[in-house]
């Protein structure tokens, strides 16, 4: 322990330049730490945010022009698609969709809302209620929560849809973005109602809620074979895909992010070099009393690693709980919520910062070490 207690008597001796080196770890492991933090949390907030959303197949026409009246298509889904999907998919659920856009007028306000013609029954298959119920009647309808906070919409309120006019009998609880319907700025009416304010009898599109996740590449290879045995019909998709594309791209951006927390681990790892190479040169008569005295290479080589090791120690303790305190303010600037910092896949990168920190410390103090292990006795003492 000799060789530990003159390492830490050389980091006393030189306090500053060994405060110099351990602030610079400190910011290295702060840097890595926070941008995997950010990272970690972003891949988990649009997880939480689409996660809902990864268990459709969506079927849409293959070719579509504008229509006349609304943001549609002329190609559409027609009722004997529908029921060779309804047949191949079942017991999963097939939700026929009309899906449009049209003036709203709610009071003195005029807007274009999005509008979704749904069966009534299946409403609940695509959206959650936060509060009413679900339109009894062809002339109610439910309000995305976008929508409704935005023109003070509430249970009761009467909204006129091009030339007809609707009474809202619930407003939707927030959804965020979805591949398949986006609600929170729309108006969701029955589908008969839908289908007799703009003369349209087909389908826009329609969504399976695939049940169980692991059949929903058998559910697309059973509509595939049906519909587009002989010609192309419809396109199909699954929003697990796309997910799961988002998924590695966000997790790809947060590997960057924390790459480039990783260059100022590197500046700092030179700044442990050149700290202890200046030991090793100002030591070097000290080496040579040593050596001299029968002290083995590899002891001198672990004095200076010793050393490395305490500065990096250091800095990475005190850089991981400043990464904590750092993550938890990035994340609740960025994100608004900071719960995602408490998840262990965030977390881990508080520790994973400090190795790296500490790895890339003992491995600047490597060179030095061996450095000052192999001067030569004879010239060391000489040395003035």
């Amino acid at each position: 322990m000799i060789f530990f207690e003159i390492s830490k008597r050389n980091i006393r001796l030189n306090w500053l330049r060994s405060l110099l080196a351990v602030a610079g770890i400190v910011i290295g492991v702060i840097a890595i730490s926070s941008m995997g933090i950010l990272g970690s949390s972003l891949t988990l907030s649009v997880t939480d945010s689409l996660s809902t959303v990864g268990d459709s197949v969506i079927v849409i026409p293959v070719v579509g022009s504008p229509g006349q009246n609304m943001v549609t298509t002329e190609a559409r889904i027609t009722d004997r698609q529908l029921q060779q999907i309804i047949r191949v998919v079942a017991p999963n659920d097939a939700v026929p969709i009309y899906a449009g856009a049209d003036r709203i007028e709610i009071g003195p306000d005029k807007t274009v809302a999005a509008l979704y013609g749904i069966r009534p029954e299946q409403i609940p298959l695509m959206v959650d209620i936060a509060d009413g119920i679900v339109p009894r009647s062809t002339s109610g309808a439910l309000a995305g929560a976008s929508l409704a906070d935005e023109y003070d919409l509430k249970t009761g309120s009467r909204v006129r849809v091009g030339n007809e006019t609707v009474r809202i009998t619930g407003i939707l609880e927030e959804q965020g973005m979805g591949f398949d319907i986006n609600p929170d700025n729309a108006l969701i009416v029955s589908d008969r109602w839908y289908s007799a304010a703009y003369d349209q009898d087909n389908y826009d599109q329609v969504i399976v809620k695939v049940r169980d996740i692991n059949d929903i590449d058998a559910v697309k290879l059973a509509i595939e074979r049906t519909l587009n045995r002989r010609e192309d019909e419809v396109t199909i998709y699954d929003t697990r895909m796309i997910l799961e594309m988002i998924i590695e791209t966000f997790n790809q951006i947060s590997l960057f992010t924390t790459a480039i927390g990783g260059i100022s681990l590197l500046v700092a790892g030179v700044s442990i070099f050149n700290v202890q190479m200046m030991s090793v040169t100002e030591r070097i008569k000290e080496i040579g009393i040593i050596r001299s005295i029968g002290t083995k290479r590899f002891e001198v080589m672990r004095m200076y690693l010793y050393e490395a090791f305490i500065l990096g120690l250091l800095g990475s303790c005190i850089g991981g709980v400043l990464s904590f305190a750092g993550g938890y303010i990035v994340v609740s600037i960025m994100l608004q919520d900071a719960s995602y910092l408490f998840y262990p896949e965030t977390l881990f990168y508080i520790p994973y910062g400090m190795s790296i920190g500490l790895l890339v410390t003992l491995i600047s103090g490597l060179y030095p070490a061996w450095k000052a292990a192999n001067l030569n006795p004879i010239e060391a003492l000489r040395f003035e």
